[in-house]
C-alpha cells in the first residue's frame, strides 16, 4: 500500500515562491520513481518534475530553471521548490510514485497518486 499526502499549496502573486511537500507512506521508498504533476481546469495532466531511484532528475521545459525537485529518502519526503511563479503555473499539483518504468514525466506511467494541493498564481 502506498499513501502520498501533499502539502504546501496556496495563493501567491506572480514572481513569488511556494514549496510543495509530499509525505510518502510506503515500504522501499528509495526504489520508487517520484514525480510532481499538475492539472489546470480543462487541461490534460502534465509532468512537472521527476526523480528516479538513481537520482536522475527531469523537468518540463516550462519550469526548467524555476522549479527544483528534491527528496529525502530517510524521511520519505518529496519536495518541489517553485520560484518565479507565473499565472500559467496555476493548477492542482499532484505527487505520484511508481516502480521505475516508462518515462519519468509521463503521468500515465505512474501508479500511485496523492490527492493534490492547489497552487494559484495571480498576476
Amino acid at each position: 500500500q502506498v499513501e502520498l499526502v501533499e502539502s504546501g499549496g496556496g495563493s501567491v502573486q506572480a514572481g513569488g515562491s511556494l514549496r510543495l511537500s509530499c509525505a510518502a507512506s510506503v515500504s522501499g521508498y528509495s526504489t520508487f520513481s517520484m514525480g510532481w504533476f499538475r492539472q489546470a481546469p480543462g487541461n490534460q495532466r502534465e509532468g512537472v518534475a521527476a526523480i528516479d531511484p538513481a537520482g536522475r532528475i527531469v523537468y518540463a521545459d516550462s519550469v526548467e530553471g524555476r522549479f527544483t525537485i528534491s527528496q529525502d529518502n530517510a524521511k520519505r519526503t518529496l519536495a518541489l521548490q517553485m520560484n518565479s511563479l507565473k499565472p500559467e503555473d496555476t493548477a492542482m499539483y499532484y505527487c505520484a510514485a511508481v516502480r521505475p518504468s516508462g518515462s519519468l514525466l509521463n503521468w500515465r506511467d505512474y501508479r500511485f497518486w496523492g490527492q493534490g494541493t492547489q497552487v494559484t498564481v495571480s498576476s
